[in-house]
């Protein structure tokens, strides 16, 4: 699960357990941005705070690595990151994680198929965008090779492209409204301090 995690939070620990649940993964990896090119750096709490937090936020989970991947291999693009893993990794069976925000404005990234036939991706619901992301361009174009939710079990396992939209229950923590209240990048509660799950 790729992301700037500004600052990570009890939303992004709820998908990542929804992830390990429902498709039956041995971990998740939090690979922090060092910068989101679709991103304005206005905002943008410096990279090592970012990276920091998030190890706090995940400290009491093992299955839950947060990396600095990109920011060591210099890589600031969704595909080339992927690409990178598969090789480095090639006795690993990923998936790549997004929220339903992401698949709609997919075909705005980079080598956005490319992404789509390199990694069996999990969609999670994120509500208001999720209709839009169903009937957006990249969910039309590789329909056929979405699986049902039922199946997403066997996700990993898959010869992309291949892909499964989850439905999940919500969580209200927002990095938004995290940053709205002030945090500056050096330290914050969760919105919690457990999550609800």
């Amino acid at each position: 699960m790729g992301g700037s995690f500004n600052p990570a939070h009890d939303g992004h620990l709820h998908i990542s357990r929804m992830a390990l649940s429902r498709l039956r993964l041995d971990a998740v990896w939090w690979l922090v941005s060092p910068g989101n090119p679709l991103k304005p750096r206005a905002g943008m709490a410096p990279f090592d705070a970012r990276l920091d937090f998030a190890r706090r936020v995940t400290a009491r989970d093992p299955r839950i690595r947060v990396l600095d991947l990109e920011n060591r291999w210099k890589v600031r693009l969704t595909a080339k990151t992927l690409a990178r893993m598969r090789q480095r990794f090639p006795q690993v069976d990923f998936v790549w994680l997004m929220g339903a925000d992401n698949l709609k404005q997919l075909p705005s990234w980079h080598r956005w198929r490319e992404i789509v036939r390199g990694m069996p991706i999990a969609v999670f619901d994120r509500a208001p965008y999720s209709k839009g992301a169903l009937a957006g361009r990249a969910a039309r174009r590789f329909a056929r090779y979405r699986i049902p939710t039922k199946a997403a079990g066997i996700l990993a396992r898959q010869t992309p492209p291949s892909w499964v939209f989850l439905p999940i229950r919500r969580h209200s923590a927002s990095a938004t409204a995290i940053r709205a209240r002030g945090w500056d990048g050096f330290g914050c509660a969760l919105t919690n301090g457990e999550d609800n799950n």
